[in-house]
């Protein structure tokens, strides 16, 4: 939630593997701009998107259930805000787990708090591409 600077620059100097919740198959939206520019990083991207396989050659998963565990670690979320309960409840039944990060205009109070409860460590309201430019 309040997550800050110095937390961000660990996130993104520890987890390499990331699921793009809402991957979408639209270049010109940032929910496949940003998936690129962090690949172009060096960070290594799955998407879930139950219409798509591939995306930009993307691995895309139908739910979050069906991607590896080792990319569940840091999940980056381009849903509208009434979908974060959802997305936190499917999060916590799956486990493995580490970052929850919703983009730029998504935040959700209670599911935030739900999440955190948890241990996992939530990032809100900040877009991944604009705090690695910052940051890096």
């Amino acid at each position: 939630m309040n997550t800050n600077d110095e937390d961000v620059k660990k996130i993104l100097k520890t987890y390499k593997k990331i699921t793009v919740i809402g991957m979408s198959p639209d270049a010109n939206k940032p929910s496949q701009e940003i998936p690129n520019y962090m690949r172009a990083q060096g960070y290594d991207i799955v998407g879930v998107n139950p219409a798509q396989t591939e995306i930009n050659a993307f691995k895309v998963f139908s739910n979050l259930a069906d991607v590896p565990l080792e990319y569940r670690k840091f999940i980056n979320v381009f849903r509208r805000p009434e979908h974060i309960p959802q997305v936190v409840d499917e999060v916590l039944k799956l486990g493995g787990v580490e970052v929850l990060w919703l983009q730029l205009g998504i935040s959700h109070d209670e599911a935030e708090k739900l999440a955190e409860n948890a241990g996992i460590k939530v990032v809100s309201n900040r877009c991944l591409l604009i705090e690695h430019r910052k940051l890096s």
